[in-house]
């Protein structure tokens, strides 16, 4: 265990804290998170017009409802990789102290200038799909060379200046203009070679090229348990694991989502495609947060109401257990401490390994519904998350109780064994 300790703190550590800072992937990061407010509405309009009863969707239609309620869903998820455009952009601009806003929409434009139209009799438009989650490879790659490009040109002085009287929105629009003329033509230049050498459009190319390799970490059991056992390592180091592994492979679990959204919204019998989705990782991998914790404080919580518990028990006992339902668990993580405490390092891998595993086997056999692309808030309590996600199943219930009774037999006799240390560091300094 000490050999362990020391690899994790001398070889892991500073990977992980280079990861942690890069800008590339907290812009990914935070322009992706942008869109989940509109993913979660999105969600809600969805959860109503499809709710598993069939006299309600039955008078949705009657009274012709139904159709503005999925006009809501295209409109919020469809939206995802366009937002993603400006807020990845808006972000790296912002991490070099350059103006995110200008370098946002200047993405925003080269994002739709690089997305093929569509013809019809109302004039030219862009296809819902790149808008939405088929565009955010393109969303990620237009917005990163967009915005540092834009610092280049800033940062060298290449840009209009106004006089300091003028107002400052002004003065930044003016400031924006010979970097984005620059940028946007850029992306024109780009789109054209790509039509005359007939490679086809740029959102199909990278998704050939990016998704195929992340594709095989995100798509798969294999490497969904990679990506577990790295977010895990990287959180007992102190490190937000989350933020490093969901930057790299959201994108694909978000497409997965959403695939999984349109086949349920054309047909809410139809078969699912995909079972390693967002809302899969969200609320039947990660339990109570990384690590699966709610295990963990469940069992806290048993423990501290022993007559001989440990003081330790018994006061992290109801400031980790209330918040663990609601999938907060940084009491736990800095408080208890989980954080460089190695005594717990097998159960917070083990633990989100075999909700996982569990998991996919249970939806790959059809045990268990596979999620619809019902997106709900991080806070939402399992049980219920499991039902909603599912598209109304109590399949995904039932899922997620199993899976809690399974975290808190792998936490058990680890905790015990903390548990046994506090009460004899207790007495030590009694006696």
């Amino acid at each position: 265990m000490k050999n362990l300790s020391e690899f994790l703190e001398e070889k892991l550590m500073p990977i992980a804290s280079k990861l942690g800072s890069n800008k590339v992937l907290i812009s990914i990061r935070d322009g992706i998170t942008l869109s989940m407010p509109l993913i979660i509405i999105g969600s809600l309009f969805m959860i109503i017009a499809s709710f598993p009863v069939k006299a309600w969707t039955d008078w949705l239609t009657a009274v012709g409802v139904d159709a503005y309620l999925w006009k809501g869903v295209d409109s919020s998820f469809g939206l995802m990789g366009l937002v993603a455009s400006f807020g990845i952009a808006n972000s790296l601009a912002r991490q070099y102290d350059v103006d995110g806003v200008s370098a946002g929409i200047i993405s925003l434009s080269s994002f739709v200038v690089v997305t093929p139209f569509v013809s019809g009799e109302a004039g030219a438009g862009i296809p819902v799909g790149f808008m939405g989650s088929k565009g955010l490879f393109v969303a990620m790659i237009v917005g990163i060379i967009s915005s540092l490009i834009f610092k280049w040109f800033i940062k060298k002085d290449i840009q209009i200046k106004l006089p300091d009287a003028v107002p400052p929105a002004v003065a930044r629009s003016f400031s924006a203009l010979i970097p984005g003329a620059v940028i946007i033509t850029l992306w024109l230049v780009v789109l054209g070679i790509m039509d005359k050498a007939s490679i086809g459009n740029i959102h199909d190319l990278l998704l050939k090229v990016l998704g195929g390799p992340l594709g095989l970490l995100g798509n798969n059991i294999f490497g969904t348990i990679i990506a577990v056992f790295l977010n895990s390592l990287f959180w007992m180091v102190g490190i937000h694991g989350g933020n490093i592994v969901n930057s790299i492979l959201k994108p694909i679990w978000l497409m997965n989502s959403d695939a999984n959204r349109l086949i349920f919204q054309a047909d809410a019998t139809a078969k699912l495609p995909n079972i390693i989705t967002e809302p899969f990782m969200d609320n039947f991998v990660y339990i109570g947060g990384g690590g699966a914790t709610l295990g963990l404080v469940i069992v806290i919580a048993i423990v501290a109401r022993r007559k001989r518990a440990s003081q330790i028990s018994k006061m992290m006992a109801p400031l980790t257990l209330t918040p663990g339902i609601f999938n907060i668990n940084e009491p736990a993580m800095f408080g208890l401490p989980i954080v460089m405490n190695f005594s717990l390092l097998i159960p917070f891998v083990l633990a989100p390994i075999a909700n996982a595993v569990i998991s996919y086997t249970a939806m790959a056999s059809g045990l268990v519904a596979t999620t619809t692309g019902i997106a709900v808030s991080w806070t939402m309590p399992p049980i219920i998350s499991g039902f909603l996600t599912t598209g109304g199943h109590i399949s995904g219930s039932i899922l997620q109780i199993v899976l809690i009774l399974v975290d808190i037999a792998i936490y058990w006799f680890f905790y015990q064994s903390v548990e046994k240390k506090n009460l004899e560091l207790e007495a030590a300094e009694i006696n």
